[in-house]
C-alpha cells in the first residue's frame, strides 16, 4: 500500500484529478470484465445443462473432464503470473475462454442442487461479495497483512478439498466449507483494494490486460464465495 500512499499524495490538484479518474476507470473496467465472466458462465452452464449429449461425453470421459480442469489452471496461472506481458485483447480472450470453461464444469451444479436453492445462494453470495468488496474499496486500512493470512487459509483449503476427494468425509467437507466462505469472504475485499494498487501500478498501455487480471481475482472470489455457500446451505436434488 506504500506505492498507493506515495501516488495519491500528490500536491497538484490536477495530478490528483487525473489519478482518480485513471484508478476510477480501472476499477469499473475491472468490474465490468467480472461481470461479463459471470454472465459467460451462467450461460454457458444453462446450455450445458439443456444438452443431453453434452453432460453424457463429460460424465463418460474422464480424460476430458482433466482437460477442461487442467485448462483452467493453465489459463488462471497465464494470466496472474505474465499479466505484464500480455495485451488487453490476449487477456480479455483469456479470459472469456475461462469464464466458458468454468460454465461447463460447473454445469454440473444444477444437476445437484435444486434452481431454487441455486438461484438463492447466488443472491446471497452477490450480497456477501458487494458488502465485503465496496469495504475493501473504500477502507483506508491496508489489507495487505490481512491478505497474507487469507493465503495461508486459502491453501488449506485446496489440500483440505483435494484429501476429501479420496475421503468423502461429511464432517470434513463441512469444515472446509466453512472456512473456505470465511476465506473467500476477506480475499473479496483484500482483491478490491488491490485494484487501486494495480491501477496506478500499470502503464497506460497495460490497463487493459491488468483489469482483466483483477477481473479474474474478483471473478475467483465470487465463484468459490458460492460453491461454498451451495455446499453448506444447498438443497439438494432427490
Amino acid at each position: 500500500m506504500e506505492m498507493l500512499n506515495n501516488a495519491t499524495a500528490v500536491p497538484n490538484p490536477v495530478d490528483a484529478a487525473a489519478l482518480d479518474r485513471r484508478v476510477a476507470d480501472f476499477v469499473r473496467l475491472a468490474y465490468g470484465w467480472m461481470c461479463v465472466g459471470l454472465l459467460l458462465t451462467a450461460t454457458t452452464a444453462a446450455l450445458v445443462v439443456s444438452s443431453p449429449a453434452i453432460l453424457i461425453a463429460i460424465i463418460r470421459s474422464q480424460p476430458l473432464f482433466w482437460t477442461l480442469f487442467i485448462a483452467q489452471l493453465g489459463i488462471v496461472f497465464v494470466l496472474s503470473a505474465r499479466v505484464d506481458r500480455l495485451s488487453g485483447a490476449i487477456a480479455s480472450t483469456l479470459f472469456i475462454a475461462y469464464s466458458v470453461l468454468t460454465g461447463v464444469t460447473m454445469s454440473f451444479v444444477f444437476l445437484v442442487y435444486t434452481g431454487e436453492s441455486v438461484a438463492t445462494m447466488f443472491v446471497v453470495t452477490a450480497v456477501m461479495f458487494g458488502a465485503m468488496a465496496a469495504w475493501g474499496t473504500v477502507t483506508r486500512r491496508s489489507l495487505d497483512g490481512f491478505g497474507q493470512f487469507l493465503f495461508m487459509g486459502l491453501v488449506g483449503v485446496v489440500v483440505a478439498s483435494i484429501v476429501n476427494m479420496w475421503l468423502q468425509h461429511d464432517g470434513v467437507a463441512f469444515v472446509t466449507s466453512f472456512i473456505g466462505v470465511v476465506v473467500f469472504t476477506g480475499l473479496a475485499a483484500y482483491d478490491a483494494q488491490r485494484l487501486k494498487v494495480m491501477a496506478l501500478a500499470s502503464s497506460a498501455g497495460q490497463q487493459g490486460s491488468y483489469a482483466v487480471a483483477g477481473a479474474l481475482a474478483l471473478y475467483l472470489d465470487f465463484i468459490n464465495l458460492f460453491l461454498m455457500l451451495l455446499r453448506l446451505f444447498g438443497g439438494r436434488r432427490r
